[in-house]
């Protein structure tokens, strides 16, 4: 049995899968976790982050088909690196793969500017925020990702300038990955284009032997 599992970005929720979820079938059990509260009694770091979701998916029967956004994007990629024989098709959308720094400091900065409420609809608090966008700038998947064998495609919206150029090097760099930019979509593409997602996702996932 499959487990299929959809990793929110770094601002949202479960919930914003909700509609993509909708489009490709009320049928299919999805996976959600919520990242906010998988990290246990430790300051939220990348690594204590990556930790908590480790556990989650290693608790769900095998295969996994994974799929995540943004930051559920680079723990999908980490997950996938680490256990290859576990992950049998990934979706990356808006990825990085190697943490831009300048972006990531100008993030932080930005966050440190923000009142605490604007944060309170994201599960996260402020300082969260902020120690999750300063602890990722260290990593780097580039020499690890010819390892991946498993199915890849990365999705990224066309106005996402931000993650547009890596999502193109990423779908070079991992074997027999392939690309689809989505059209009128930024960085939230499971907001901003729900249907073409499913779309991407139901071709990809339920199309394949």
């Amino acid at each position: 049995m499959i487990s299929y599992i959809l990793v929110h970005g770094l601002g949202q929720g479960p919930s914003s899968w909700e509609q993509v979820i909708t489009h490709i079938s009320t049928q299919v059990k999805f996976h959600q976790p919520c990242l906010s509260t998988i990290v246990k009694e430790q300051t939220l770091t990348y690594d204590h982050l990556y930790q908590g979701f480790q556990e989650e998916c290693n608790k769900l029967e095998s295969p996994l088909y994974l799929c995540g956004l943004s930051l559920g994007a680079v723990l999908a990629l980490q997950y996938t690196l680490e256990h290859p024989q576990t992950v049998k098709n990934l979706i990356l959308i808006a990825p990085q793969y190697k943490m831009p720094t300048l972006l990531l400091q100008v993030q932080a900065m930005l966050f440190r500017f923000l009142p605490g409420s604007v944060f309170q609809t994201t599960g996260f608090s402020k300082q969260d925020m902020i120690t999750i966008s300063t602890s990722i700038k260290h990593l780097d998947f580039t020499s690890h990702l010819h390892q991946i064998t498993c199915p890849c495609h990365i999705i990224c919206g066309q106005k996402d300038k931000a993650n547009k150029k890596a999502a193109k090097q990423l779908a070079n760099l991992i074997p027999h990955a392939t690309l689809t930019l989505v059209e009128g979509a930024g960085h939230e593409v499971n907001i901003d284009a729900p249907l073409q997602l499913a779309n991407e996702i139901k071709t990809t996932w339920f199309s394949v032997p």
